[in-house]
């Protein structure tokens, strides 16, 4: 099937299509550089292949315009939580505001969530006490958890540790920690989200002899856009926004490091993010599904 991609901004050297359907877990679409334009990305993401999308949710501002959006155009879902950044903010009346978000049916996780001890824009123990809160919430209301982790692997491991047999699934969202901390998070069986960290020629090398490493059924992928745009495009991308419709350049990245077919690994991590998020039975799964009998 040829590119029917909708306008020019993408070059044609950036115009990919991924051969099966993709899932970004990741996606920051309530960003306001996706303001003026959030129709056409969303057209390019289809036109590349990208069928579903998980926006994140990084407070209760964003969560809830995410789920609003969710609203508006199918094939997108949206997590809610309180980014560790943010975590100074925890009370219980936010509490309250994020239950009643997980009783909407586009809300697919609690997060983004978690622990970061690199900027510390909120104290450790402010940041552990939010966190606390949020898989409490995950476990009363039976929710999977979209997790941030930088510079906290012993930490993190140590919470979820002791919550892992209340919460159904976790996933480290943009992992881009180092092999021992991989490990020990499979070792929790949690899932493994990809971006293009690995893409990064400054800092994704040790990154690319562990995603071999990274049992297929638990390896996810994201954009994490607008941030985190791959710097190996080959070609330059006006405006230096990261956005869906590049997902398919990161897939292919991730593949040729585990050393596979590309169109394999997306059909994978597709049926991995379906069972994970427990996306509807649609066309997304039913294709995969074709694409690998």
């Amino acid at each position: 099937m040829a590119n029917a991609f909708p306008d020019d901004v993408l070059p044609e050297a950036l115009r990919f299509r991924s051969p099966s359907p993709l899932v970004d877990i990741g996606a920051n679409l309530t960003h306001q550089s996706f303001a003026h334009d959030l129709d056409a990305v969303l057209a390019r993401a289809r036109a590349a292949n990208v069928a579903a999308l998980i926006l994140t949710g990084t407070d209760l501002e964003h969560a809830r315009q995410a789920a609003a959006l969710s609203d508006r155009h199918p094939g997108l879902y949206a997590t809610a939580g309180v980014h560790p950044h943010d975590a100074s903010g925890w009370n219980p009346t936010l509490a309250e505001h994020m239950a009643a978000l997980y009783a909407h049916p586009n809300v697919v996780a609690v997060g983004e969530c978690g622990l970061d001890f690199n900027r510390n824009f909120s104290t450790p123990a402010e940041q552990e006490q939010a966190f606390e809160a949020q898989l409490t919430l995950a476990a009363q209301h039976g929710l999977p958890l979209f997790i941030h982790e930088r510079d906290a692997g012993q930490r993190m491991r140590e919470m979820l540790e002791s919550w892992r047999d209340d919460i159904n699934q976790a996933v480290i969202h943009c992992f881009t920690a180092d092999k021992d901390t991989l490990y020990g998070y499979l070792d929790l069986d949690l899932h493994i989200g990809l971006t293009a960290w690995l893409c990064d020629e400054r800092r994704g090398h040790h990154l690319r002899p562990l995603v071999g490493d990274i049992p297929l059924e638990r390896l996810m992928v994201e954009t994490d856009c607008p941030y985190l745009l791959p710097r190996n495009l080959p070609a330059r991308l006006k405006g230096r926004r990261h956005e869906p419709a590049l997902l398919p350049w990161i897939v292919r990245e991730i593949a040729h490091w585990r050393g596979m077919d590309e169109a394999a690994l997306a059909a994978a991590t597709t049926r991995s993010a379906a069972a994970f998020f427990r996306l509807p039975d649609s066309a997304v799964r039913a294709t995969c599904q074709e694409t690998t009998a």
